[in-house]
């Protein structure tokens, strides 16, 4: 089966992800040399190369400081989404202060574009079970989908028992879409376990063959759409190197020199749109609803 797979772009700078979270002062941000404009026009170009179409989850900061940027994205036919505006863990920000941070990001996006913005994706996969009150938020402010939630075991992220594919979620306030980042069940002797392959550090890791069969066999023997994630840092293997713990620069700085080479074998293998043509392209059938009990 030849299915369409959701490419998202999470557009952010590398000195503002999690796992430097401890190391950089975010007071600071403005001190660090951007260079998320010049790495975010590079995956233009290169979608542009492929002819493919892509959401690009955008962080409200970054869009404040580089609205010609927002506005080049949207000019090439891509999705403009949210990214939240400080790129902080969403249980860690509590709801009063959630609700105004993606209030103030999605003001300022459609500010610039002129447009709705309907989708959403947390920074770090942030709505775990203990932040799935983030939903309710999400559906009051006016968003349609969002892309948050990794059905895996990770100190992070990750709602381990949650729908791998495409469904909605009814929440006391209404309904929401959800668009699960992608994974590959796999079995050692008796015990079986999901594999995430959505891509970001796990595009690092693993071959670009192995993600092309997974994704693959998503899409032929499980007849489900995948999706893929990176960000423009990880196109740019001479970004400036932060000091921090071994654990972070590994998961930071592992392979950003194969990045832009795995991508191109995949959009070369495999058919990409955006999320909300992915999400429309569903035979016409409605999407399947979730019984509360995963997201009570």
């Amino acid at each position: 089966m030849n299915l369409v797979n959701a490419l998202t772009v999470d557009v952010e700078d590398y000195f503002q992800v999690s796992a430097f979270e401890g190391y950089v002062d975010r007071e600071r941000w403005d001190e660090y040399p951007l260079r998320v404009e010049d790495n975010t026009a590079r995956v233009l170009d290169l979608f542009d190369s492929f002819g493919v179409k892509g959401t690009f989850f955008v962080l409200g900061w970054v869009a404040s400081r580089c609205p010609g940027l927002v506005r080049e994205i949207r000019a090439r036919g891509h999705e403009i989404a949210c990214h939240g505006y400080g790129h902080q863990l969403v249980y860690r920000l509590g709801p009063e202060k959630f609700r105004e941070d993606v209030r103030c990001a999605k003001a300022l996006l459609e500010e610039i574009t002129g447009e709705r913005v309907s989708g959403y994706r947390a920074p770090s996969y942030s709505i775990t079970a203990r932040s799935l009150w983030a939903l309710d938020i999400l559906i009051e402010e006016g968003f349609e989908f969002d892309s948050s939630i990794f059905p895996v075991y990770h100190d992070v992220y990750g709602i381990p028992d949650a729908p791998r594919f495409p469904h909605l979620i009814r929440r006391p306030p209404g309904v929401i879409r959800e668009f699960p980042l992608s994974t590959y069940p796999l079995s050692i002797g008796m015990r079986r376990f999901l594999l995430p392959v959505a891509g970001g550090g796990y595009l690092r890791l693993f071959p670009a063959w192995f993600l092309r069969r997974c994704i693959g066999a998503i899409n032929a023997k499980e007849g489900e759409p995948a999706v893929l994630y990176f960000h423009p840092w990880e196109i740019d293997p001479g970004q400036p190197r932060i000091r921090a713990g071994a654990r972070s620069r590994f998961r930071h700085y592992l392979n950003l020199d194969k990045t832009e080479g795995k991508l191109r074998q995949l959009l070369s293998d495999l058919r990409f749109g955006t999320m909300s043509d992915v999400l429309g392209a569903q035979g016409g059938a409605p999407l399947p609803e979730v019984a509360a009990g995963v997201y009570a």
